[in-house]
């Protein structure tokens, strides 16, 4: 006897698993529209759907409820965001310098790309808690990449993990600050100034936190 399965049978040629997929990305391109766009507030189930011409029978058939969804488009972004990171650090030399400016240059290349971007970080994370919970984590996954770029561009590290990972926590958390205010308009200067500010700053926080390790110890 034969087994069927109804969900699994094709639809003018495409797999079901392939048609729910395509939902699925659908949706989440709706998501990152609206919440890129319109902000928090306005990213709701039922405009989501719209969005992407779908009803609300295959949003449910994805996302549990508009929180997943918003968790979703962030950490779709965020996993966009870390292979710039990633793909910069490895094309650059193994230098301090020459691997921090390629990697800065390319979070700036990221963020401004797509101006929606700029705008979930300015608008979407401050205005939603659960998105400021899912911040913390997203900063400790980039003091992560932090650390370890420090130990690949360094022929000796003179720091305790410990201090490795305290330096990367307050230098991404600043940043992240920094940038923000910048993307708002709070801050009168240009891109390339703030390129450069940001490897000398995250250049010098490195030997800072030396000196700082020794008189600790």
């Amino acid at each position: 006897m034969t087994s069927r399965n109804p969900r699994a049978r094709p639809y003018g040629g495409v797999p079901a698993d392939e048609r729910r997929a395509r939902r699925r990305a659908a949706l989440l391109a709706a998501g990152l529209e609206l919440l890129g766009t319109q902000g928090w507030a306005a990213t709701t189930v039922r405009k989501v759907c719209a969005e992407a011409g779908l009803n609300d029978r295959y949003f449910y058939e994805n996302f549990t409820d508009r929180d997943t969804l918003l968790l979703a488009i962030v950490d779709d972004q965020v996993a966009q965001g870390t292979d710039v990171i990633l793909s910069a650090a490895r094309r650059a030399p193994r230098h301090p310098q020459a691997r921090t400016r390629a990697v800065v240059t390319a979070v700036f290349d990221f963020l401004t790309t797509d101006p929606r971007r700029a705008h979930i970080l300015t608008h979407a994370f401050p205005s939603s808690p659960l998105l400021q919970r899912r911040r913390i984590e997203i900063i400790r996954t980039m003091a992560a990449i932090f650390a370890v770029q420090t130990h690949e561009t360094l022929d000796q590290v003179p720091l305790s993990d410990a201090d490795v990972e305290l330096t990367g926590l307050t230098l991404t958390a600043g940043l992240w600050e920094l940038f923000t205010t910048w993307f708002r308009g709070g801050l009168d200067v240009d891109r390339d100034h703030l390129i450069d500010y940001t490897v000398a700053l995250t250049l010098s926080t490195a030997e800072l936190a030396a000196p700082l390790h020794h008189r600790l110890h």
